[in-house]
């Protein structure tokens, strides 16, 4: 018989499939098509992008040229402008304001035949300063409420662009899931004057059944109550309310710990396409002592369906239980 589990914060329910789990070859992926022309992203073609924001290279090396490590740029086709005010007003019951916000691409490799899982930590540990330096300089402008920081990599993930890059959008209100995520929290810390996300920390590192990795500083598990077959998140194991606070001491922990996850799902699941999100704190406001940030990696291998959308249950066709097994094989 199927398990329905609640998720302890958001209240969600999900649907996890323990009678006929599929397994990790079961599950199909669509590769990326071969595009003519040259990639935007390479070294030598930086003229292609709009000009740098900011950038990692070596020393005396100019902007938007060869000699950069890591590189961040206007997104070409962004969905919110930085130019302008919100001016935010009303037409009859609905509320609208202008498409105010900030768009960027971090180009984590001048290389287009590079993933994450083919960098060094210190390649992987200067993106995630990058991630940093660009949510601490954009917290400055007061427009900005949220900063989210996210992948897509494959098709089924949303990424049209081959050559490994992340995205970063600024927004002038705090994101829906994010609110709801702050509520359930909150009434956890009211409730029992704990963190909800340090519980759980405590207790995946007490059975140990569904943890990926663990170092000094983090620790991967697939959550008991996942979304969506081999959902891995990875928290910092001292509570910690934003991302972008994170000591330069600890980012190379972070990278090795994010590298081991990615290298085990490509192992486990055949390269297969995935999205993650940085879950951080609003930039300012409410004290959000309650919160924890954490990093959350959804592989693209199972189709959000009609059930999914009517209801907002998740059916979970490997459990987590299992799914762990299969990545914990993985020879790295």
């Amino acid at each position: 018989m199927a398990e329905l589990r609640k998720d302890i914060i958001s209240g969600r329910w999900v649907i996890v499939n323990t009678d006929d789990p599929k397994r990790p070859e079961d599950f199909e992926q669509a590769r990326y098509e071969k595009k003519d022309g040259p990639c935007p992203f390479c070294y030598g073609n930086e003229y292609m992008t709009p000009p740098e924001i900011d950038a990692i290279r070596y020393e005396n090396t100019p902007a938007n040229a060869p000699g950069w490590l890591v590189r961040v740029v206007p997104n070409k086709f962004p969905v919110l402008q930085i130019e302008g005010n919100l001016d935010s007003h009303g037409i009859g019951i609905f509320d609208m304001m202008n498409g105010i916000g900030a768009h960027e691409v971090i180009i984590e490799t001048p290389y287009n035949d590079k993933s994450l899982t083919d960098l060094n930590d210190e390649e992987v540990s200067m993106a995630i300063e990058m991630f940093c330096r660009r949510c601490l300089d954009l917290k400055k402008d007061k427009r900005f409420k949220y900063i989210l920081i996210f992948k897509n990599h494959g098709v089924l993930a949303g990424a049209s662009i081959r050559h490994e890059h992340s995205q970063l959008i600024a927004l002038p209100m705090v994101p829906k899931n994010v609110v709801e995520e702050l509520n359930g929290a909150r009434r956890y810390y009211d409730l029992r004057e704990r963190c909800v996300f340090c519980d759980i920390i405590r207790q995946e590192l007490s059975e140990k059944e569904r943890v990926v990795s663990e170092n000094n500083d983090f620790v991967s598990f697939c959550p008991f109550v996942s979304r969506f077959p081999f959902e891995i998140h990875i928290y910092p194991k001292k509570h910690e309310v934003n991302f972008y606070t994170l000591e330069s001491n600890k980012r190379l922990n972070l990278a090795k710990i994010l590298k081991e996850v990615l290298l085990r799902l490509k192992g486990c699941l055949f390269d297969p396409a995935f999205n993650f999100v940085i879950h951080t704190a609003p930039l300012a406001g409410n004290n959000y002592d309650y919160y924890h940030w954490h990093i959350e990696i959804i592989p693209r291998i199972s189709p959000v369906a009609g059930f999914e959308w009517g209801t907002g249950f998740y059916v979970v066709s490997t459990p987590p239980e299992i799914a762990i097994n299969y990545l914990r094989e993985v020879k790295i």
